[in-house]
């Protein structure tokens, strides 16, 4: 039976935390989703296209990484795509609290789903897509928090 798990987020835009936790992730699975989930409340700063195409240009080439979208619950996305575990990062005390909480609903709503846990690379635990659209919003070079085969100056963006 193959391992799928699925990376889940809004990847608002994908940074070098997310690639290397994928990356770390990948030896333990068959397959490894990263899943952008669409919030209809939460306005994006980057197109669902763009934020696809970030993640592609990421991990080209790699036969084991898959690229989709999902709306509604995590859980429900993970059961359509045959996923038996849901990746997370942890950069902070306070993520390891709310993500707890998640996948302890999780696992109440499908029995079946596991969450993986990875630390963040300390170097990278500053890093998040907020920060980033930051100093992208005012003119900032932020290449350096995005995996290098992505170059934020080729999206357009929404403030």
């Amino acid at each position: 039976m193959k391992k799928i798990a699925v990376f889940p987020g809004s990847f608002d835009p994908f940074t070098i935390g997310h690639e290397d936790i994928v990356t770390r992730a990948l030896p333990l699975f068959d397959e490894i989703v990263i899943a952008v989930g669409i919030n209809a409340l939460k306005k994006s700063f980057f197109s669902l296209a763009d934020r696809k195409d970030m993640i592609a240009k990421a991990f080209k080439g790699n036969p084991k990484i898959r690229v989709d979208h999902f709306e509604g619950l995590t859980v429900d996305f993970c059961a359509s795509v045959g996923a038996g575990h849901i990746i997370r990062g942890l950069r902070t005390a306070a993520d390891f609290e709310f993500e707890r909480a998640i996948a302890q609903t999780n696992r109440k709503l499908l029995p079946d789903i596991e969450s993986i846990f990875f630390l963040t690379q300390p170097d990278h635990s500053m890093v998040n897509s907020t920060i980033i659209r930051d100093i992208v919003i005012n003119g900032g070079n932020a290449s350096q928090f995005v995996p290098t085969a992505v170059n934020l100056s080729d999206y357009t963006f929404e403030v």
